[in-house]
This record gives C-alpha cells, structure tokens and sequence, in this order.
C-alpha cells in the first residue's frame, strides 16, 4: 500500500515539474512574441518566475563564492611558496654576504700590512686543512712549489709569527706552528733597556701559550713585554710579532726564568696567511734633527744659515 502512495507520488511530481516547464517554456516564447503586454499577463509571469529567479541567483552566487574561495586559497598557497623560497634564497645570500665582509675585513689587513713591510716579499695563502692528531701543531695551505714556496719560509698574520714551512707539494705546503713543543725560536725582548735574549717553544701543558725558555735569572723581563724574534737561526727575519709575556716562573733547577706567553697570532681563528718568500733588511727610522739654538742655525751641510755679514 505504500508502494503505491510513493508511485503516485513520484507521479504528481513528474506531472508538476513536467507542467513548470511546459508553462515556463510557453511563457518564454509568448513574451518573445511579444503578446503578453497586459499588466495581469507581466504580473503573473513575474510571479511565476520569481522563485526559480531567486533559486538561480542563489545557486549563482554560492558559485561565485566558492570559485572566489577557492580561487583565494590557490593565490595564497603560491603566494606563501613564493615567500618561503625568497626567504631561503635571501638567508643564503645574508650568509654569502657576511662571508665576503669576513674575507674581505681580513684580506684588507693583511694587504695593509704588506703594504707597510716593504723589506718582505711576501705571498698570501689560505689554511686548508689541520692536523686533527696534533691541532695546535701543523696547518695546511694552499700554496706550494709552483707558488715559489720553499722549505723553511717563515708564515706570519699581520698580527704575528705564526710558524715555517717543514713540507712543500706543488699546490700546497705543510707549516709547523710556533705552539708545536718541537719548535725553537730564538727570540728578546723588544722594551729598548732590556732586549733579554731567549728562546720561544711550544708549551705541552697549556697548548695555546708558548713559552719563552732559557732566560737567565733576575735578567729585566716583566709582564707586559713584548717578545719578537731575534732573527737568530737563520729562519726567521729580526722584528718579527711573537706575543706578549703573561706570568713568569722559575724552572726546576731555580736557576733560569721562564716566561708564559699570550702568541699574537690568534691560531684559533687562522684563515689567511703570508709566508715570507725574501726577506730584506728593513730601511732605518729617519733621525729627526734636535732643534738648534736661535742664531746659530745651520743647514744641512754644516754651512750657517744666516752667514755675519762683511
């Protein structure tokens, strides 16, 4: 029984929408022709139509909404993978632009320093690798034979004495650190009323500070000094920045000092150096005349600068 409630159901519905769209279609094509031009006639078709006018700018806007939602939701999607790579691509030239202030902070001081030690050729290079057995001992750099480096070329900073050159490849040399306890430097002190003589070793106990051995005892060194090399040896040229003295002690025998150093050369942060391929005597300090008596000047020559008159 209700199987036949539901068929005829179903058929009034069909028979209803079939209606609709008979009176739909008749209306459409009437007002074409336009024999619909009663007030009565346009009232009812605006009647008639009404609902599925409202039903169609329903369902269009709800279209137009979510094509507009969806089409937002794709813009912002791209937008926000467009920023994530400019973001990436902006950290990775920060950090490219750091490096090269770096470099270019510590290329600058070493070009200055050559600039100002004209009694060096020198040639630049870069630390490629370290002895992880013996860290504080041994560098590599990227320069060799075809560089014109050599075996026991002295290696500075513009800080400092950093070690020589003990192996030489091609492309590359292999350089013995002062702070290596086999490393003898002959050094003094560079306070002019002192020049205590001495020698700089690496220290096994404390591997960053050198210290200066063989100094006689109540010889005048103090804290504070400031140590160059000698140019005793036959490696290192005369003048050159070793560190500066921190404590002194008495070695075991009571009999001599030795001195513990803070290097000049920051070996924690080495990345550029210059070894020292020729070495020359460095042009003396220009003497600045003492001021001469008013009245009794003379020129260089020895001739008065104001001659008496006869």
């Amino acid at each position: 029984m209700s199987r036949l409630r539901r068929n005829a159901n179903s058929d009034k519905k069909i028979w209803v929408l079939v209606f609709v769209i008979v009176s739909v279609f008749c209306v459409i094509f009437f007002a074409a022709k336009g024999r619909f031009t009663t007030v009565v006639s346009s009232q009812a078709v605006i009647s008639a139509l009404a609902p599925f006018q409202r039903a169609l700018a329903w369902a269009g806007n709800e279209v137009d909404y979510v094509t507009a939602t969806v089409w937002e939701v794709v813009t912002v999607y791209h937008q926000n993978e467009m920023l994530k790579n400019e973001v990436v691509q902006l950290r990775q030239q920060n950090l490219q632009a750091g490096e090269y202030e770096a470099e270019n902070i510590r290329l600058r001081a070493l070009l200055d320093y050559k600039a100002s030690s004209r009694q060096f050729d020198l040639v630049a290079a870069q630390v490629i690798g370290r002895n992880m057995d013996t860290w504080t001992n041994v560098i590599m750099v990227n320069r060799g034979s075809m560089d014109g480096i050599a075996v026991n070329m002295p290696v500075i900073t513009e800080k400092g004495l950093v070690g020589f050159v003990v192996e030489v490849s091609p492309n590359a040399s292999k350089v013995q650190l002062i702070l290596d306890p086999r490393s003898s430097v002959g050094t003094l002190v560079q306070r002019p009323e002192s020049r205590v003589a001495g020698i700089v070793q690496g220290n096994m106990e404390d591997a960053m500070s050198p210290q200066m051995v063989n100094i006689p005892r109540n010889s005048d060194i103090k804290e504070g000094d400031v140590i160059v090399t000698s140019g005793f040896g036959g490696i290192y040229p005369k003048g050159l920045m070793v560190g500066t003295v921190v404590s002194l002690r008495n070695d075991d025998a009571g009999l001599l000092e030795i001195a513990t150093m803070s290097p000049a050369a920051d070996f924690q942060k080495i990345e550029d150096v210059m070894i020292i391929t020729a070495s020359r005597e460095a042009p003396p300090v220009p003497l600045t005349p003492p001021p001469q008596t008013p009245g009794t000047e003379t020129n260089p020559d020895g001739t008065p600068v104001n001659p008496p008159k006869k």
